[in-house]
């Protein structure tokens, strides 16, 4: 018996988690892998191609071409394409004979409103990081830390009712103490499971993040709007009619009303344009999906940690309505499924529990261990007719 005991002690042991404070839990993610690739995405891709127009812009000189009467000197051409870029409008006869003046400043405007853009996109960011995140990352650690605690707790348990039941002379009374401790509710610890009720009543969190996507969904339908009223206005208009009386040339009178300009970044414009709304386009459904998981419980996490004492928030039926802190708790503990090390624990115990013969007679982890330990998870039947026996 003392080499099965010694074989229960080593297996025991061996189940128990490492304790790495300090070191651990650093590398916690408090942005889901989803939520990140839409912020590198809104953020970044503004920023690439504002990068493409400027180097555009650099490359080829100025963005316009203007065709300057053949007897301009080369200052007065210069001063043609400045003048015509910087007024940049489009000089055309409307049904009455009359001058219509129509703005191409989009064109001027491009790369900054991509870098306003770009800022706008990552404003719900901010917000998450300072709303959010200092809440969520205490919330973490502390149910992190508890689930595996809770673990090494109920493995401790079973070490302990091993030693006494290896002490025990009287198997009667053991088996008479652990029913008792299990009718009083000893093995339960409750701390966590009522942390997470109580996050289940909070919505602060989840606040923050309907925000945050819903700014997402409300910037993306402004870019949408700000490339179709503006954008696709001068989206084929390669060449314009710009007028010249001004500034130098306003005594001028050999000077022609108006000349011909060309633009030569339209390409660019074009691809910019076309780009924005096409990733954009993309992003909505992603969007949508982060708001969606909202609606629906993460129960296959649950689930397994079922088998600690004290955590029945599913079978007591505790989940309500999933929309409060408690299921983005939820979601962000399944980012970081790596740092609960009881998490891989568990399922393991969970798939043997299904295998085995007496699963019945289990329900928490204190009860499996106790069974690969030696112990039955209840009092033995002969021990229990025995005792009816006993009994006038």
């Amino acid at each position: 018996m003392s080499l099965a005991h010694t074989a229960a002690e080593y297996m025991l042991s061996d189940a128990l988690l490492p304790d790495r404070r300090g070191s651990r839990l650093k590398g916690l993610r408090l942005e889901l892998p989803l939520d990140k690739m839409v912020k590198f995405v809104s953020v970044g891709f503004p920023l690439l191609l504002m990068s493409l127009a400027f180097a555009q812009e650099f490359s080829s000189g100025s963005p316009i071409s203007c065709f300057s009467p053949s007897n301009f000197s080369v200052r007065q051409a210069a001063y043609v394409d400045s003048s015509c870029w910087d007024s940049l409008a489009h000089h055309e006869h409307n049904e009455a004979g009359r001058y219509k003046v129509k703005s191409l400043w989009p064109h001027k405007a491009l790369p900054y409103s991509l870098l306003a853009l770009a800022v706008a996109m990552y404003l719900p960011v901010l917000l998450w990081q300072y709303v959010a995140v200092p809440s969520l990352s205490s919330d973490l650690l502390f149910i992190i830390s508890e689930l595996d605690k809770s673990y090494n707790r109920s493995i401790r348990l079973v070490q302990h009712m091993l030693k006494i039941r290896q002490k025990s002379s009287d198997p009667y009374v053991f088996w008479d103490e652990l029913e008792k401790a299990r009718k009083e509710r000893y093995f339960e610890f409750a701390l966590l499971e009522r942390y997470l009720a109580c996050k289940q009543r909070s919505h602060s969190l989840v606040a923050a993040y309907l925000l945050r996507n819903s700014l997402l969904l409300l910037f993306t339908s402004a870019t949408y709007l700000y490339l179709g009223h503006f954008h696709f206005d001068v989206f084929f208009q390669e060449e314009f009619s710009c007028s010249i009386k001004t500034g130098l040339l306003h005594n001028e009178t050999h000077v022609p009303e108006l000349i011909t300009c060309r633009l030569t970044s339209l390409s660019v414009f074009q691809i910019v344009s076309l780009s924005s709304a096409a990733i954009y386009t993309i992003l909505v459904p992603v969007i949508v999906y982060n708001l969606t998981r909202l609606c629906r419980w993460d129960k296959r996490l649950l689930s397994i940690y079922e088998m600690l004492p004290a955590f029945d928030l599913l079978s007591r039926k505790m989940l309500g309505c999933p929309i409060n802190d408690l299921n983005v708790i939820l979601l962000f503990l399944r980012a970081n499924i790596s740092e609960l090390i009881s998490f891989s624990w568990l399922s393991v115990l969970c798939v043997l529990k299904d295998t085995t013969n007496q699963k019945h007679n289990i329900d928490t982890v204190v009860d499996f261990m106790t069974l690969l330990a030696g112990l039955e998870p209840s009092k033995p039947k002969h021990l229990t007719q025995h005792m009816c026996d006993e009994q006038p």
